[in-house]
């Protein structure tokens, strides 16, 4: 069961009031103790009421001149810091209850303008709306419109960035490989040049029955004159068109 809020105002009856004081007393020094243990710090109580005679003082009178003493040797400024009475503490709570009420106020008429927007969308008229109203909604709409453009350029940027990364993972792909001359891709350079020398030998034995070939005295080879027809036909097309 949950404990029902106590409505922070003066008490007016006496004997309720007189009960009260008692109850949050008591309440009163034993977090001031509960504080002082767990976090090791000096404090100190002094409750004066017109219900006793004498004072309330924890955790002694020897202990609360000590840490009053303690407390006037501070500069006067960080005395007052975060010094709080009734009158103070009233007004921050009425301060930040505004604070919260204007929120509240804010977000309930902008939930009241975006289910106007709505209505007009399904072809409800606008013509019941005041100025004030219209204005209202124009800032609305405009918000949404604002969150409608920023959600479309991220879908543009994570787009791009998706093709960008799907195109450069495609340039990687090894790409397949020209098609050509199966005896040129076997050979090589290598192949290239024991073909020549192969087909130049051939050459040689299938012509040194019909032409002779001499050689001088110097270290240059003299080949004999042929005709165009079989010059042309001198080096084979593979390599030398």
């Amino acid at each position: 069961m949950t404990r029902k809020k106590v409505k922070l105002a003066f008490i007016t009856n006496d004997s309720a009031r007189k009960a009260t004081f008692k109850k949050r007393k008591k309440g009163l020094m034993k977090k001031v103790s509960e504080l002082s243990t767990l976090c090791g710090i000096d404090a100190c109580a002094i409750i004066y009421s017109p219900y006793d005679n004498s004072l309330e003082v924890w955790p002694n009178t020897m202990g609360a001149q000590r840490v009053l003493a303690e407390f006037k040797r501070m500069p006067e400024m960080e005395q007052g810091k975060k010094m709080m009475n009734q009158e103070s503490f009233l007004r921050q709570r009425i301060a930040k209850a505004n604070e919260q009420l204007k929120k509240q106020s804010k977000e309930n008429r902008e939930k009241e303008m975006t289910e106007i927007m709505y209505q007009g969308l399904t072809g409800k008229g606008l013509q019941h709306l005041n100025l004030g109203n219209l204005n209202d909604l124009g800032w609305v709409i405009d918000q949404n419109l604002k969150e409608i453009y920023k959600r479309i350029e991220a879908v543009k940027k994570g787009a791009s960035t998706s093709y960008t990364a799907s195109a450069s993972k495609s340039h990687t792909v090894v790409a397949s490989p020209v098609e050509q001359d199966p005896a040129v891709v076997e050979l090589g350079l290598d192949g290239m040049q024991r073909m020549q020398a192969e087909w130049f030998t051939d050459w040689m034995n299938s012509n040194t029955s019909d032409q002779q070939i001499d050689f001088g005295h110097g270290d240059e080879m003299i080949l004999p004159n042929y005709n165009d027809n079989h010059s042309a036909n001198m080096w084979p097309n593979d390599f030398y068109p």
